[in-house]
């Protein structure tokens, strides 16, 4: 190779180099003055309400000067996490089944399925939470457990949400079965373990940082959702007791209330403080996911 095309290679190397490097920090860069714009778009609520007093308060009345926000908390809470329970184990079931069991014209039929299901507009999703689950809950399952609801409830939005999610969960889920290694199957066959022995024993032990990792990307999203929920939820601002109850995620508070109140700063901080609150949810929830997978991949190694 000549010394000149050596250099240009050289060159475009160090060139793409600087640029991903500048890239890695300005996406760091973006994270960090996302939170901080928020954080100062709340201070005007900050400095007439205490912080705790805002976290705590159960009462939401703006026009009364009273935010508090911990019924929108916990709703968010449990909608994500009624979400995740209902989505995880159906989606962990079918990835398995698609990459152990499955032949190929099923995942040929299956997987574009998948795919329509994870382009579908989240109010389409909501459109027909309400028109089946919300009258299914209300005249069906409700009654059997509570002597009324609406329909309009926890359980209604968990269901949505986790219907949402199930897809790209899944898709992770099979990208992540796909790359165990063939070896370990042949070696756990070999020895005289069953497909399903195989499977709970060998591939699920060996993918669980990637499964984590899927769980912690699939719930970040559902956080977030906002108006498949915001049609199905019930938007009270109280906090919920029971699956049949009804609830106010922060998404749904803020997408609700944002356009009409910018004319009322207090309000508008106070909406701020919310999407702020949601944004360290996640933010704290990340880093905690990164030190439990990580404690997974130094503990769990076939």
């Amino acid at each position: 190779m000549s010394l000149p095309l050596l250099q240009r290679r050289l060159y475009k190397d160090k060139v793409m180099r600087t640029v991903m490097r500048v890239l890695t920090w300005l996406s760091l860069f973006l994270l960090v003055a996302i939170g901080i714009g928020l954080f100062f778009k709340s201070r005007l609520i900050l400095s007439e309400h205490s912080l705790w007093e805002l976290l705590s308060g159960r009462e939401w009345k703006p026009l009364s000067g009273e935010f508090g926000f911990l019924p929108f908390i916990v709703g968010t809470l449990f909608v994500t996490a009624l979400s995740i329970a209902i989505a995880l184990p159906i989606a962990l079931l079918s990835a398995l089944f698609l990459t152990e069991y499955a032949g190929s014209w099923v995942k040929r039929v299956v997987f574009p399925i998948f795919d329509i299901l994870a382009g579908i507009p989240s109010v389409v999703y909501g459109v027909w939470g309400t028109l089946i689950i919300v009258p299914w809950i209300a005249d069906r399952l409700g009654p059997k457990f509570v002597d009324y609801t609406s329909g309009y409830t926890v359980l209604a939005s968990g269901v949505v949400l986790g219907v949402m999610i199930l897809p790209i969960l899944v898709s992770l889920l099979i990208e992540i079965f796909t790359i165990v290694p063939q070896d370990y199957r042949e070696a756990s066959a070999s020895l005289g373990a069953t497909k399903w022995q195989t499977c709970w024993k060998v591939i699920l032990r060996k993918a669980l940082p990637g499964i984590v990792a899927a769980v912690v990307l699939s719930i970040s999203k559902a956080f977030g959702e906002t108006i498949a929920v915001l049609m199905v939820c019930g938007n009270y601002a109280a906090i919920p007791r029971s699956l049949f109850d009804p609830c106010y995620p922060l998404p749904a508070l803020i997408a609700n209330n944002y356009g009409e109140m910018l004319s009322l700063p207090l309000y508008e901080s106070a909406l701020m403080f919310a999407a702020f609150i949601l944004f360290f949810i996640i933010l704290i929830f990340n880093i905690i996911s990164r030190w439990v997978l990580r404690n997974i991949e130094r503990n769990f190694k076939l």
